[in-house]
């Protein structure tokens, strides 16, 4: 039997059930309805976001994506899409034909180089007005209505009558040697050719007449045809000077640098040398002194004291010294005295005798001379090889000066300072190598090199005043 008060579900289920209630309120437990998970909450806090989530929230949800598509439409397309005609919504691919457009409009775009200089602002400039002014514009202005007004009536400007006469009747070659140079009917030709036909005209005319009334340019002389130099413009450097050089190219170049440098420090060395005071061992004492003016001075007195110093000659010495004194006084008498006839018959068979004797010996050695034509060729192969030798040595030797520079001025051209770095100084690569020397003094050196300017040095800054020194107030009050 149910319980008084008790709802129908609970008086059938408490007739399925043994429960029995205390009360006319009691409910069976299991009966009773489950807690709704989460519970309530507040709906302003996080937490009662998810549990007040209902119909309704979808509802608004779905709405707002209704809403927001819609918007999408209208701001996209213009309408809905279902009111939107067919022609607006689809299109014809012609996609090829937009590429090759693409392409075309590509190739007709300007490089970037060009686009870079394009000013900016698309703002045309300011039109500046006197560039289309012209000088006296009313006049010609006044001129050009009249000869309007004047054509009118068939009156033409000189000018054009002359122009049209002849054009009418064009003027024949010219023949009769008239100036070629204001002929109009002259063709064409080469200003670059030997044969100019302007020159016609001056033939067989006198050169110093044409050159002193300026119809004929002065020669120029084959002397400045000539460079003054054989050498390059630009010479190319050793291999050993590149940012990247070999071990053998880079220690040549080395060498070369370490012998120019042994060259300018013996020469300092040398000059050091000259220019020492002398130590107290190796200066000139008086007797140096006056040994070194006397010289030159005592030689017959140093031969007589020689002839003093020699031991006595015996008496039979002198005895012989004398008697071949007095032979050789004899014979230079005889000689003065005057020559017989047979003396002189005797002197001229001698000659006349030896000079036949010399004749045969000459014709006796031509003889033989055939004999040694072998040794002659011999002689004469090696008298031109020698001669050739000779030859090219000078030719080298030309060509050798031919390449130094010359001497221009009161200074001799130095050789500048070979550029090269150490081995622990070369670069890895060519961003951290570092410069050496420098264009312009290269290039100034160059210009001397080839003897196109002399060797110059720096001016020295002289000064014409000398500096005057004043001591300025504020300088003594502080002091």
């Amino acid at each position: 039997m149910a319980a008084p008060g008790a709802s129908p579900q609970a008086a059938a289920s408490s007739s399925s059930s043994s429960f029995l209630g205390f009360s006319g309120n009691s409910r069976d437990p299991s009966l009773l309805p489950s807690r709704r998970v989460g519970g309530r909450g507040a709906r302003n806090r996080k937490k009662g976001w998810k549990r007040w989530r209902g119909p309704e929230a979808k509802l608004g949800r779905d709405l707002g994506d209704w809403l927001e598509e819609r918007v999408s439409e209208l701001r996209h397309l213009g309408g809905p899409v279902s009111e939107k005609p067919d022609e607006s919504l689809f299109f014809v691919d012609t996609s090829n034909e937009q590429q090759g457009q693409k392409e075309q409009a590509a190739k007709e775009k300007p490089l970037k180089i060009d686009s870079i200089l394009q000013p900016d602002s698309k703002v045309p400039p300011p039109k500046d007005i006197l560039s289309y002014q012209v000088p006296n514009g009313r006049k010609l202005k006044r001129k050009q209505r009249l000869w309007e007004k004047l054509a009118e009536k068939g009156l033409v400007p000189r000018k054009e009558r002359l122009l049209q006469q002849r054009l009418q009747n064009p003027p024949k070659a010219n023949t009769a040697g008239a100036d070629s140079g204001t002929d109009p009917s002259r063709e064409f030709y080469d200003i670059w050719a030997d044969s100019n036909p302007l020159d016609k005209a001056l033939a067989g005319q006198d050169a110093f007449f044409l050159e002193q009334t300026k119809k004929q340019p002065v020669k120029r002389p084959d002397r400045l045809k000539k460079t003054p130099s054989e050498l390059p413009a630009m010479e190319i450097i050793s291999p050993g000077g590149s940012y990247n050089p070999s071990f053998q190219s880079h220690q040549a170049l080395l060498l070369q640098a370490f012998e120019a440098e042994l060259v300018r420090q013996k020469a300092e060395e040398r000059l050091q040398r000259q220019l020492n005071f002398p130590t107290a061992a190796e200066a000139p004492t008086q007797e140096s002194v006056f040994q070194e003016q006397c010289e030159g001075l005592m030689e017959e007195d140093s031969e007589g004291e020689e002839g003093q110093g020699s031991p006595p000659r015996p008496p039979e010495e002198d005895q012989q010294a004398a008697s071949g004194e007095a032979s050789r006084l004899l014979t230079a008498t005889a000689v003065r005295e005057k020559k017989t006839e047979q003396q002189r018959k005797k002197e001229k068979a001698a000659k006349q005798l030896k000079a036949r004797e010399l004749s045969e010996k000459a014709a006796r050695l031509r003889k033989q001379e055939l004999f040694q034509l072998k040794s002659i060729r011999l002689q004469l192969k090696q008298r031109e090889a020698e001669l050739q030798r000779r030859k090219q040595r000078r030719e080298a030797k030309r060509k050798l000066e031919a390449v130094k520079p010359k001497r221009l001025g009161r200074l001799k051209y130095e050789e500048p300072d070979v550029d090269v770095q150490l081995s622990n100084e070369l670069a890895e690569s060519l961003r951290t190598l570092r410069p050496e020397g420098s264009i312009l003094k290269d290039r100034f050196k160059s210009l001397q090199k080839r003897n196109i300017i002399e060797p110059r040095e720096r001016a020295k800054f002289k000064r014409k005043y000398r500096l005057k020194y004043v001591e300025k107030r504020a300088f003594r009050e502080i002091t």
